[in-house]
């Protein structure tokens, strides 16, 4: 049976919010709040965006970009493992073959 949802309270910048969490994600919930402030922050102190509501815009931004990079880098390192097993796979055959 799955653990009860407790609440947990995160901050970022400067505003604290409650969250729900199983129990054991709590530890990954408070290490994403952290770095979610921390990239608030530095956008906040460039200066260039003001408002909260486009701070969090420009940071949710900034995050999906660098997600959407992470999986094309993550598929094509798939597709280059898959061809190098193919490769070694041919070789083995290869080599079963002589014997």
């Amino acid at each position: 049976m799955a653990s009860a949802s407790e609440p947990v309270t995160v901050r970022i910048l400067e505003r604290e919010y409650r969250v729900m969490c199983a129990p054991g994600e709590r530890r990954s919930l408070m290490e994403s709040a952290l770095f979610l402030d921390q990239q608030m922050r530095e956008i906040r102190d460039s200066g260039r965006v003001s408002s909260a509501e486009k701070i969090a815009v420009m940071c949710a931004l900034n995050l999906s970009e660098e997600i959407l990079k992470l999986r094309q880098e993550n598929g094509e390192r798939e597709l280059k493992i898959d061809r190098k097993i193919s490769e070694l796979k041919d070789q083995l055959d290869q080599a079963l073959a002589r014997d």
